[in-house]
Parts: structure tokens; C-alpha cells; sequence
């Protein structure tokens, strides 16, 4: 088990999500 390929699937989903919010309300930019 890498811990670098768990930490960077954790960053990439946070990023998504974070990416998904902004781009769901514009309007809290």
C-alpha cells in the first residue's frame, strides 16, 4: 500500500469535488 498514490487520490477527489461547488454556485465564487 503507497501512502503517496492514497494521499494523491484523496487530493485529486477534493479537488473534484471543490471544482463541482464552483463551478454548481457561481455565484459564491
Amino acid at each position: 500500500m503507497s501512502f503517496d498514490l492514497v494521499a494523491g487520490a484523496v487530493v485529486a477527489v477534493a479537488m473534484f469535488v471543490y471544482l463541482l461547488v464552483v463551478l454548481a454556485r457561481p455565484e459564491r465564487y
